[in-house]
């Protein structure tokens, strides 16, 4: 059994390093924190209230409400425990690449209300693996050259 203690979740989801964003039903921001702010560059008040798309790439909105839709639906997500890696927009146009799971949010019916992301800024760490990726493909290019020679 679990020990009852008395936590602020406000203050704690202030206090976490990673993104944390939460949505309603509709997609609807409704929870924003700081880091959200450093990795996104919206600040709260810019956030809360709007849609998801303030984050979502164009040419994958369609596939995120799609499955956003999907979930609301069935109240079943793979995303739980599963990292999804997608691309996200930063508040000054650039490119990001983030990496979350979810969790569900219901009423007391058990209805799916919401959607809570947990969210961590990948970009750094994918560039430099793509910067791997090439430089392995010229190693072998070359190295296939030698061989071939």
């Amino acid at each position: 059994m679990a020990a009852s203690h008395n936590f602020d979740l406000t203050g704690l989801v202030a206090a976490i390093g990673d993104a944390v964003v939460i949505s309603d039903a509709d997609g609807r921001i409704v929870v924003w924190n700081p880091a959200a702010e450093r990795i996104f560059g919206f600040t709260q008040a810019e956030a809360l209230g709007e849609s998801l798309d303030l984050i979502t790439p164009e040419r994958h909105r369609r596939r995120h409400w799609d499955g956003y839709a999907k979930t609301m639906r069935t109240g079943e997500t793979r995303y739980g425990t599963t990292l999804l890696k997608v691309p996200a927009l930063h508040k000054d146009g650039r490119s990001l690449s983030i990496a979350f799971t979810v969790a569900l949010l219901h009423d007391a019916e058990g209805a799916v209300t919401g959607i809570a992301a947990v969210i961590r800024d990948e970009t750094e760490r994918f560039q430099e693996e793509r910067a791997l990726r090439r430089r392995v493909a010229e190693l072998e290019e070359a190295l296939g050259t030698l061989v071939c020679a």
